[in-house]
């Protein structure tokens, strides 16, 4: 296939890109920069510099190409969001950045487009024990400064799901974990003594990037037109537990423990490590993309960042 992928340079795409080349894919990478497009092209990937959210400038710079599918991977998340404002860039991705890829998608002929998506679009909240399945109600309307971000993720998958003439397929993926920036920092921080465990904690499902981009690759051939899938590790973890073991394999003491209550000063930092409570099914993806993660749980994968 010839692809498009817009965040070809974002943490996934480390993953997603050398996959999609070993299976014979050519890939066109979207970058914002000059910088970016060299690191792409180092790679043997076709780099287009284009920023998703400037609809003319992107069709132009796509003008005359070809594709069969468009990846959507562009977020504008750099590290682990604090506050409800660090998500408004990607906010604005997910909904006109989504609507003009898929613009972009038609002029270039593409019968294939793959979103990504978000776990937490099923609401911040405590869901109970149960397992969410894709059927669970997504991306409810909300008041209050979770709704701007619910809103978002609805939008990207109402566009793509529905889109006519293209297959539109959207990856729920759980909170990304890995070689990658975050997982890293939190490493360093437990170092240095400065990552807290809040009690109560929040319960989170996790993904492997590796994973994530296993299953993106799967998607691309075997995902089902109009459907959204979980991508999710085997199973949830209490952040608690997370984050001893994040400090255990970066070889620094066990966290220190504060009550939850004081991370409110960083709202959006509060849900994720205190308020939410979900757990996911990723039944549907198993069955249907003929996937299964390398890495079931946090304890394999976050060996695999030292090793």
């Amino acid at each position: 296939m010839r692809i498009v992928l817009a965040g070809a340079t974002a943490t996934i795409s480390s993953e997603l890109l050398p996959l999609l080349l070993d299976e014979g894919h050519t890939v066109l990478g979207l970058t914002r920069t000059s910088s970016g497009a060299e690191r792409l092209r180092a790679a043997g990937v076709q780099p287009v510099v284009a920023d998703v959210m400037d609809a003319d400038a992107l069709l132009t710079a796509l003008d005359g190409q070809t594709a069969d599918a468009v990846i959507h991977q562009a977020t504008a998340i750099t590290r682990t969001p604090t506050f409800h404002r660090d998500l408004y860039a990607t906010d604005a991705l997910r909904e006109e950045g989504t609507r003009n890829l898929l613009r972009a998608a038609k002029n270039l002929g593409a019968t294939r487009f793959i979103t990504q998506s978000f776990f937490l679009g099923y609401g911040w909240r405590d869901h109970g024990p149960a397992r969410l399945t894709e059927e669970h109600p997504y991306g409810q309307p909300s008041h209050g400064p979770f709704g701007r971000h619910l809103r978002s993720l609805r939008s990207n998958e109402d566009q793509v799901l529905g889109a006519a003439d293209i297959d539109g397929i959207a990856l729920r993926y759980g909170l990304f974990y890995g070689p990658e920036r975050s997982t890293r920092s939190m490493m360093d921080m437990a170092r240095r003594r400065r990552l807290p465990v809040p009690r109560p904690a929040a319960t989170m499902h996790l993904v492997h990037i590796a994973d994530a981009a296993s299953a993106t690759v799967a998607a691309l051939a075997r995902g089902r037109a109009g459907q959204a899938y979980n991508i999710v590790d085997d199973e949830p973890v209490g952040m608690d537990d997370y984050l001893d073991a994040v400090a255990a394999v970066a070889g620094a003491p066990t966290p220190r423990r504060i009550p939850g209550w004081l991370l409110r000063v960083t709202p959006y930092l509060h849900s994720l490590l205190v308020g939410t409570h979900i757990r996911l099914d990723n039944g549907k993806a198993k069955r249907e993309l003929g996937w299964a993660p390398q890495f079931p749980t946090y304890r394999e994968g976050l060996r695999s960042v030292t090793a």
